[in-house]
């Protein structure tokens, strides 16, 4: 007996969807591209026929015909910095409910390359961009005030952003910083530092304010990107061997003082006593490493879900309120100094 030959017949279509789903095509139509306007128990007939059929939805032809592409373009300078993955999950996780998919690109600090990806971005139609900073290129501005779509600022603070804006104050972060070793009694700091802009922006605001009380930092060690552990044990070694009066060390990142840390307890030095350690961002490890990292908290999931939430209202055509949200931050004491 000859075997069944398996006649292949194309690709499944909506129609297919349709007829296995007992509705018009459309409703299926619909049940894509508006999911608002039909019934949640419609929706799910569909995408159990979807499921059933191995239909894939042609997303550029729903996007000509509604205006709108559902994608989100989201633009971060890295994403082996553990400081932007809480707010880029939150953005997704925000999105997401509310029937958008997320376009994550990752630029470097060049604002040039942040330029040429934003410009490849908008060919793909996002209905809104999330940029990381205010620092942007004239060019990178232009584009975007002609494209006329949303854009929203991250991880940043100005009374002027491009559209709407969730931040914070860098430069006043580096000012409670230097308020608190002032607070604590430490008269010789040395800093662990990166050159990214805005941990430079801390500080410069951490420089002024220790120079307005009259203390000038022992050594300045700076730290290539990204910024690992082990460039600030490394960095840590270097300066204690170079200033042994050194009393504390404020550095741009947790990820750099839970290296430095490591180094001090590999020498045997007593923290908080001998030498303190000042971190930034309030990462996951900060409260459990032993000794917990005194750091600077900035509630990143909530940044993600502020800059989420002015987008949808924005395309939803609704009047965003407030369209520059300072997220602020807050200086939080632990047992490394």
């Amino acid at each position: 007996m000859k075997p069944t030959k398996l006649v292949r017949k194309g690709a499944p279509t909506l129609e297919d969807v349709a007829r296995v789903a007992g509705i018009s095509p459309m409703t299926v139509s619909r049940a894509l591209n508006s999911p608002q306007q039909v019934r949640l128990a419609t929706v799910a007939k569909v995408k159990a026929a979807i499921s059933a059929t191995g239909y894939i939805p042609n997303a550029q032809a729903g996007s000509l015909a509604s205006n709108r592409s559902r994608l989100i373009a989201v633009v971060v300078p890295q994403i082996n910095n553990n400081m932007f993955v809480d707010t880029i999950q939150t953005l997704n996780d925000t999105l997401s409910a509310h029937g958008y998919h997320m376009l994550l690109c990752v630029t470097g600090y060049e604002t040039e390359t942040e330029a040429e990806t934003v410009a490849t971005l908008l060919s793909r139609r996002p209905d809104g961009i999330v940029l990381t900073g205010i620092h942007h290129s004239s060019q990178l501005k232009k584009v975007l005030l002609q494209a006329e779509v949303p854009v929203v600022e991250i991880w940043d603070m100005t009374p002027t952003p491009i559209d709407m804006l969730v931040g914070f104050s860098h430069e006043k972060v580096g000012a409670r910083v230097a308020a608190y070793l002032a607070e604590r009694g430490y008269q010789r700091p040395g800093l662990i530092w990166t050159d990214d802009r805005r941990a430079l922006q801390r500080k410069q605001g951490l420089l002024d304010a220790l120079a307005a009380q009259g203390i000038s930092p022992q050594v300045d060690a700076p730290i290539a990107l990204p910024a690992l552990m082990q460039r600030g044990r490394e960095a840590c070694a270097q300066l204690l061997d170079a200033h042994h009066d050194v009393d504390v060390l404020v550095c741009s990142s947790d990820t750099l003082a839970q290296g430095a840390l490591m180094e001090a307890q590999a020498r045997g030095i007593d923290v908080p006593n001998r030498l303190a350690v000042i971190g930034f961002g309030d990462l996951d490890f900060a409260a459990a490493n032993f000794p917990a990292i005194s750091t600077v908290r900035v509630d990143r999931h909530h940044m993600g879900q502020l800059a989420a939430e002015q987008l949808l209202n924005r395309l939803r055509g609704n009047a965003v309120e407030h369209p520059i949200i300072d997220l602020g931050f807050e200086m939080v004491p632990r047992d490394s100094g």
